[in-house]
Order: C-alpha cells, then sequence, then structure tokens
C-alpha cells in the first residue's frame, strides 16, 4: 500500500520543524508545527499558548446532533531530543530511504499526527458531512515532559474547547498473528508516575580531610544501588492477561510464580518485548538521577536522588513507600528525606462501547479480523487526563510487517526512528475507518 503523497509530505515537515521538548518551559517550539498543520487545512483554528512558543491548535466540526457523543483525534506535536552521533541518518532531514521516512518523532508520534490530520481534513472542509456528534482534533504541546503546557493544560483550563466523549490518541502499536487470524494491540490502560525525591545532609569538610565528615552523597549512592539490584514486586493485571493471550505470548507471562522466568527465557529472543512484559507485571522503582556536591574537593553536605516509580492498575503509592521501606531499610531510609514530586493514577478505559467497536470494524477491512488485543502500556500519555473525566481513550494503528513489536519499542526515544510510507498509509485508512463506523455507531 502507498501512503498518500499530502500525508507524507506532512509528516516529514513536522519532523523537519524540530520541535524538540527537552523539559524546559523554553524548548519545545510547537508553535512551528501548528503553522504547518494550520496550512494543511486551510483552517487556523484556536490556539492556546500558556508560554511563548508552547502552542497547541484545536480544530472541532460540530455534529448534526448536539446530543450525540463527541468524537477527538489528540496527537502531539513535540518530540524527544536527539543525537546525531548514534543514527545512520540525520534525525531532522526527514530523509526517505527504501520506504521508510526516517527522524526524530517518526513513530512517537508525527506519524499518528500526519495521519489524524489527513482524517479530519474532510470533514473541516466538507467534503465529508459531519458526524451526529462534533469530530475535534487537537494537536497538543509538551506531551514529552508531561503536558502541562498541552493537554493537561487544555483540560484544566480550556476543557469546553477540548470536551469530548471518545478519544483516539497513541501509543500505537504493530499487531500479532495468533491461530491464523491477525491480532491488533489497542492501547486501554496506562502505569501511573508515583516519583520519589531521596534528600540526604551532611557535614561539609576538605575532601582531603575526609574523617570525622559525614558524606552525604554517600547514603544516596547506596541508596541507589539497593533500588537498582532489588527484585521489583509483581503484580499481574486483567489487562496484562487479556494481552498475552490475544497475542498469542507464553502463557508463563501470566502467573506471578513463573514471570520472572519467562522473561528471562523471552530475553534472549526478543530483549525489547521483554523489557515491555516486565515493565507491564511489575512495579518499577527507578534511581535516574544522582547530585551532591559542590566541588571536587568538598566534602558534599547536601545532596538529592531522583527516582521513577511507575504504579499498575489496582496500585496506590503506598506500594512505592513500601517498597522503599523493604529495600532501604530503617536504617538507611529515616535519615532520609522522602517527597512526591509527580503523581498521577494508574487509568484504563473499558473494552466496550461504539469507539472499541469501530475499531474492530476499521481493524476487520484493514487486516480481515477483528481481534483487537487490549493493551496496557508502562508510559504515560495525555489520554489520562481526558480519563480523569470520565473520556474514553484508546490508541491504535496499523503497520506493514517490517515493523514488529519488539523493533517499535527499541526505536521509541532511540536511535534511527523511522515508520515505512506502507505503515502510514494502513495507518491512515484505519483511522479513516474508525472515524466513518464511529458516526454510523452513534447515528440514531
Amino acid at each position: 500500500m502507498t501512503a498518500r503523497p499530502d500525508v507524507v509530505d506532512l509528516l516529514r515537515a513536522m519532523i523537519r520543524n524540530a520541535c524538540v521538548n527537552d523539559g524546559s518551559p523554553d524548548s519545545g517550539h510547537e508553535h512551528r508545527s501548528v503553522a504547518t498543520l494550520q496550512a494543511y487545512l486551510g483552517s487556523p483554528g484556536t490556539v492556546v499558548e500558556p508560554h511563548p512558543g508552547r502552542q497547541s491548535v484545536v480544530f472541532r466540526v460540530p455534529g448534526r446532533d448536539p446530543e450525540a457523543p463527541a468524537l477527538m483525534l489528540l496527537p502531539h506535536l513535540d518530540v524527544v531530543p536527539a543525537n546525531p552521533r548514534g543514527w545512520t541518518r540525520d534525525p531532522f532531514a526527514a530523509d526517505c530511504h527504501d520506504g521508510f521516512v526516517w527522524g526524530r518523532g517518526a513513530l512517537d508520534m508525527l506519524n499518528i499526527t500526519a495521519a489524524m490530520a489527513a482524517v479530519f481534513r474532510p470533514y473541516l472542509t466538507g467534503e465529508l458531512p459531519p458526524l451526529p456528534g462534533d469530530l475535534v482534533l487537537g494537536a497538543v504541546a509538551d506531551e514529552e515532559a508531561g503536558g502541562a503546557l498541552g493537554a493537561g493544560y487544555l483540560v484544566e483550563h480550556a476543557w469546553d474547547l477540548v470536551a469530548c466523549d471518545y478519544l483516539l490518541t497513541e501509543v500505537a502499536a504493530p499487531g500479532f498473528s495468533t491461530g491464523g487470524d491477525a491480532v491488533l494491540p489497542v492501547t486501554v490502560a496506562e502505569k501511573g508516575p508515583s516519583w520519589r525525591t531521596l534528600r540526604a545532609v551532611g557535614t561539609p569538610g576538605h575532601a582531603s580531610q575526609p574523617h570525622g565528615t559525614r558524606n552525604a552523597l554517600v547514603p544516596l549512592a547506596a541508596a541507589a544501588a539497593r533500588l537498582a539490584e532489588e527484585p521489583l514486586p509483581v503484580l499481574i493485571t486483567d489487562e496484562w492477561r487479556g494481552f498475552v493471550t490475544a497475542a498469542g505470548l507464553p502463557p508463563q507471562l501470566t502467573a506471578p510464580e513463573t514471570v520472572d522466568e519467562a522473561i528471562a527465557r523471552l530475553d534472549a529472543t526478543d530483549p525489547e518485548l521483554a523489557r515491555w512484559a516486565h515493565a507491564c507485571t511489575h512495579l518499577t522503582v527507578t534511581p535516574t538521577v544522582l547530585e551532591a556536591g559542590s566541588a571536587q574537593n568538598v566534602v558534599p553536605d547536601e545532596g538529592l536522588l531522583r527516582i521513577d516509580a511507575r504504579l499498575l492498575p489496582g496500585q496506590d503509592d503506598a506500594a512505592v513507600d513500601d517498597h522503599l521501606r523493604r529495600v532501604l531499610g530503617p536504617a538507611l531510609l529515616d535519615g532520609l528525606e522522602v517527597t512526591t514530586d509527580t503523581r498521577f493514577a494508574p487509568n484504563a478505559s473499558a473494552t466496550s462501547g461504539p469507539l472499541w467497536e469501530a475499531m474492530g470494524d476499521a481493524a476487520a477491512a484493514g487486516t480481515g479480523s477483528r481481534r483487537l488485543a487490549p493493551m496496557l502500556i508502562p508510559v504515560t500519555t495525555d489520554a489520562r487526563f481526558f480519563r480523569a473525566r470520565g473520556v474514553h481513550a484508546y490508541g491504535a494503528g496499523l503497520f506493514d510487517d517490517r515493523m514488529t513489536f519488539g523493533r517499535l519499542l527499541g526505536m521509541f526515544h532511540g536511535n534511527d526512528e523511522r515508520v515505512s510510507e506502507a505503515s502510514v498509509a494502513l495507518t491512515t485508512g484505519f483511522l479513516a475507518a474508525t472515524v466513518r463506523r464511529f458516526g454510523e455507531r452513534t447515528s440514531d
């Protein structure tokens, strides 16, 4: 299948816009891709800019029936940084080679952004009649740094602008074949961040004379080492069981007593999928940043250790606190100040309703099978802001045979990120069919 040239050109333009979000408010520059989308759609939309350059743009096509449910397409415009030294091709040149578009954001998620814009445009121009309910396209900033300047801001400060009942966003993943049938993964749930910072206070002194000083770095380094080495608690969720069964993965991945051994076996053949499986079956508590000291010849008198902790559905903050106390022990933990930096509950959407059925219809049209695999993801997306408002949110797309599940996982935020033009075409067709069937299923 060949992608429409306008969709590929839009994808390449957004890659070249280099809307790189390094986590600082002055990065991102999503205004560049907002302008690109406005030109592509022939409409200014409504622009929201909570910080200079950090723009999101929202377009809405009113439906025929004000009582009918509204559907929103929610892609993001920002991408994570890329170090050219690790790439075969310039990560922001958007080269086309061997049927692939190369570049940072090609998979996360500018391929979906371009496809959603292409699906939305004929409704905006009137080429296609409106759906029963409103159809909304919201291309947002700042997803890669938590969404405070993007979807989170819109939901909190401009809900009327983005109000909807159903939502399509990320993560899209390649399908599987089980029992001769194609199986399409659909993101329905995600883990919740419960990040911690551990702080230590010591007594300073000249580093050449450490005797009698209290080095704030030492307990934090010990805590980091213990947390990195200690096995993590297992929890098998309904979403994970459903995914393993639908994808035809080993059933040992669904039993707490065998999951670690099964992951070790999987690691030998598909390390990316093994890493994913581990994250989807364990509370994760990962030391990521250690800061201490002001000079090489001064004993640090203060320091901090930042921890990325992620909760599975069914867990709460107490799971992290219990793990810290068990691993570090009172002797170490009681000497540290622990604060929670970021907290968002795990969240999920039901695998039923008109949008779920519409995705099944679209999958059947694209693959010959309407089998959907509900997928839990270990990362957070903008869907969480909308699920907190009661919105049913999902992520899905189609890929050709050159993209496996493990290969996609390795490219997310990795080197040599790329997507095939055929996959862009398949995803565009899938999303178009989903929107059309959603309209038909919500008609009187």
